[in-house]
């Protein structure tokens, strides 16, 4: 009877201390091996959670059976089943790889570059015609009368590179702006979306100068400044639809 109740006795105090077991490990991310904190670890089998410390180490109550789950934001969860007393090394992969930030614009080229492209589309403007000063002077002479700049101011044709140059600049100094003050960084900045961004841009819509002389942080915020005015008003302000005739 007393070997008996020995035996017994044993049996529960294996039981115990197997229940009482430590795996202990490791948790590192998949693409660069570095260690990843606060991961939680669960012990689906008993119920016990922890979090691993800040080197990624972690010391969790588990015998050989167990299974754990290891879980975190931005990674996929892992599963592993506890094979043996051994450290645990653990491998969790990011659910989206991690990018530089970057600045998008909305044109592949630059304003500068359309400009460019332009004035070769358009070259006799930005030729002969391109003259607009009446003074002119040569080495060693003296200041006289520009014959291209006289022309121009008399022609039509003259008369019509000028126009012509001045909606060109116009349209460089909208593109610039555009360049700048485009959808991606504006939506970016103010999370409005749709027509409410397309109301927010027509409304705070910066201007040439502003655009070429503020800094990033004085465009931006700008652009927060006038976000707060506008969310103080929750009209839409958007163009007037044209009327049919």
């Amino acid at each position: 009877m007393r070997l008996w109740l020995l035996f017994c006795f044993l049996i529960i105090t294996l039981r115990c201390f197997a229940q009482d077991g430590i795996v202990t490990g490791i948790v590192f991310e998949k693409e660069n091996k570095d260690r990843i904190a606060v991961v939680n670890i669960h012990n689906i089998t008993t119920g016990a959670t922890i979090y691993n410390n800040l080197k990624g180490e972690f010391k969790i109550s588990a015998k050989v059976g167990d299974v754990l789950v290891f879980a975190k934001t931005e990674f996929h969860s892992d599963t592993v089943k506890v094979q043996s007393n051994a450290a645990i090394a653990v491998y969790m992969a990011r659910i989206a790889i991690q990018l530089r930030e970057v600045t998008i614009h909305d044109s592949l080229a630059t304003p500068e570059a359309r400009l460019e492209a332009t004035k070769q589309d358009y070259s006799k403007i930005y030729g002969s015609l391109a003259y607009g000063d009446y003074l002119s002077s040569s080495p060693g002479g003296g200041a006289g009368l520009s014959i291209d700049a006289l022309y121009n101011s008399i022609s039509r044709s003259g008369r019509n590179a000028a126009r012509l140059r001045a909606t060109i600049d116009h349209d460089y100094q909208q593109n610039v702006i555009d360049f700048r003050f485009n959808r991606n960084f504006v939506g970016n900045i103010t999370g409005l979306k749709d027509d409410k961004l397309s109301s927010f841009m027509f409304r705070y819509r910066p201007g040439y100068y502003t655009t070429t002389t503020a800094s990033d942080y004085e465009f931006i915020s700008m652009i927060r400044a006038n976000l707060r005015r506008f969310l103080r008003n929750q009209r839409t302000y958007a163009p007037q639809p044209l009327q049919g005739k």
